[in-house]
């Protein structure tokens, strides 16, 4: 496909425990210290940080001219993070900046939006805080959604950036709190005071697109999910005990399936998986190539692949 200088990407990645080496006392971000158990250096710190500005650059080279017009990202420690990233030889050449909250998830790990000041404004921004309870009646202190509004190419749109509570409890046992997130969203979106308003809803959901916490947000009927046809047995996002997931999407409004001028419309959706983000050999041939399995260290990428959706200026 040829590069045009009328479509935009706009990508989520999941960037597998983006920490600093430094010991945050209020987190429990022991591991990813010096003396922790990962031995967390600042010399693999940098090495990753370079490896993702690298990706970041790239994700739907094919299809724009320009690097990603908006990324988000998900599990960076702090701000400090990402300005490392964007301070990388990849990405400092360009006009990026970013939006991000501390939020109360107790390993430190939150989401944020990085964008090119020349294509898109924030207007505004804040947090939806997801207050749901664990089997044992606390409060599960896990990660905020993060809304941004904003004019793209001077097009208004809403944003929001989201990576659910995990499955490590379980699938079953911890629906109900993806459920709750997906119902936060909902009730953000009837806030708005417009009849069909630009609205990506992206993520690690650690839900696929047939679970029912994403069919809550497709029951809408506001939405097209065009991630839904890419995961099968074979390729997904993430990888798990020889299983693919796609856990990672991005959702749009009906309203990005026009063509009236001054507006963007969708073109493409994919899934980043160049070579270089894979393992290559050996029994997890074609899995994404992570920085961890366990306490080993292997030195890769990320344990999720980035996915993008591609939008044409009319």
């Amino acid at each position: 496909m040829k590069t045009t200088e009328d479509q935009f990407v706009i990508a989520f990645y999941n960037l597998e425990n983006f920490f600093d080496t430094k010991d945050d006392p209020y987190t429990l971000d022991d591991d990813f210290t010096r003396e922790g158990k990962k031995k967390w250096s600042e010399t693999r710190f940098r090495r990753k940080t370079k490896k993702l500005g690298k990706t970041i650059a790239r994700i739907g080279e094919k299809h724009s001219a320009l690097p990603p017009v908006m990324v988000g990202i998900a599990e960076v420690e702090n701000k400090g993070v990402i300005e490392e990233l964007l301070d990388t030889k990849s990405l400092r050449n360009f006009d990026y900046d970013y939006v991000h909250f501390d939020s109360p998830d107790e390993r430190g790990i939150d989401t944020a939006l990085i964008y090119l000041n020349s294509h898109f404004k924030v207007m505004e921004s804040e947090t939806l805080p997801l207050l749901i309870n664990s089997s044992n009646g606390e409060r599960d202190l896990t990660r905020d959604i993060l809304y941004v509004h904003g004019l793209l190419n001077n097009e208004e749109i809403h944003v929001f950036v989201n990576h659910w509570p995990s499955r490590r409890e379980g699938a079953d046992e911890t629906e109900h709190k993806r459920i709750s997130a997906a119902n936060r969203v909902i009730a953000k979106l009837e806030e708005l005071p417009y009849e069909n308003p630009n609205c990506v809803i992206m993520g690690d959901f650690n839900d696929d697109p047939n679970s029912e916490s994403i069919q809550r947000l497709m029951a809408t009927g506001k939405f097209i999910n065009p991630m839904q046809s890419l995961l099968s047995p074979v390729s997904g996002t993430a990888n798990y005990k020889g299983e693919w997931s796609l856990f990672d999407q991005i959702l749009l409004s009906h309203s990005f399936l026009n063509f009236e001028k001054g507006t963007h419309s969708f073109r493409n959706a994919q899934i980043f998986a160049p070579k270089f983000l894979k393992e290559w050999k050996g029994k997890y041939k074609g899995n994404p190539f992570r920085t961890y399995a366990g306490k080993k260290y292997l030195g890769g990428y990320s344990d999720h692949f980035p996915v993008y959706v591609v939008l044409k200026k009319n």
